[in-house]
């Protein structure tokens, strides 16, 4: 079976950078990518991304430090909570023609999610809180595994996904929970991270790209962004490479 009708992927190697540029790379990807196209990424200084509509936001965020640096806060293109990235594996998919289910297609795309950590020795499952309404639900997006969220069979969540649609145009991200700072955690959340032993993270990243390529029946064609798309990123986010 082949995603949208195309066969061969665009795979962009991973890329480590801020989380203002990583979100204008997605969102470029969204906008314009003439090919379905796969990526990893991890956010390099440490940030706390929102989701598009929260805006009610603890005070002491805004004077977060880590390492000396300030903890950024960065507005994601897509819905969801609260998600610290540090310690996380983020994955970006664009998309076009899979469908007008948009909870079908969730659930399709994350299949090789939970493929890829089974070749890994993890049974991961969807989540089975209840989903509150927005206003009720805890800025954390990992306080919480909906039937969307994607946990270990102890019932920790370690993957947080949303999306975002411009026709049937198709922007799925996730962050992957894997080595979290406990003592950066209790500063952002005042709470405890879920106590992990997971892989490291090029494991992940390896045992994922697989099970895409695997469960879609794609090849992924390593593709990074050209440096004309690096201008233009740059030009419509006001943001540096």
């Amino acid at each position: 079976m082949s995603v949208a009708g195309e066969r061969h992927w665009r795979y962009i190697p991973a890329i480590a950078t801020t989380g203002a540029l990583q979100m204008a790379i997605d969102t470029w990807l969204w906008y314009h990518s003439d090919r379905p196209c796969l990526r990893f990424y991890t956010w390099q200084p440490a940030a706390i991304s929102l989701g598009y509509h929260q805006r009610d936001l603890p005070d002491h965020w805004r004077s977060l430090v880590w390492r000396g640096q300030p903890l950024s806060l960065v507005r994601r293109p897509t819905g969801g909570r609260a998600v610290l990235h540090q310690g996380d594996l983020t994955y970006s998919i664009v998309a076009w023609g899979l469908g007008r289910s948009r909870r079908q297609v969730y659930q399709h795309l994350c299949q090789f999610l939970i493929q890829g950590w089974a070749t890994l020795g993890y049974s991961l499952h969807f989540g089975s809180d209840v989903v509150l309404p927005y206003s009720q639900q805890p800025a954390n997006c990992f306080a919480c595994a909906t039937p969307t969220d994607i946990t270990l069979a102890g019932g920790e969540k370690i993957i947080g996904s949303a999306q975002g649609w411009r026709g049937d145009r198709l922007l799925q991200h996730g962050s992957i929970l894997l080595q979290p700072d406990p003592s950066l955690w209790q500063q952002v959340f005042g709470s405890t991270p879920p106590s992990l032993a997971l892989p490291p993270l090029e494991n992940v990243q390896a045992a994922l790209l697989n099970a895409f390529a695997e469960q879609w029946q794609v090849s992924l064609t390593p593709e990074p962004l050209t440096p004309a798309e690096w201008q233009e990123i740059k030009r419509v986010s006001g943001t540096s490479p």
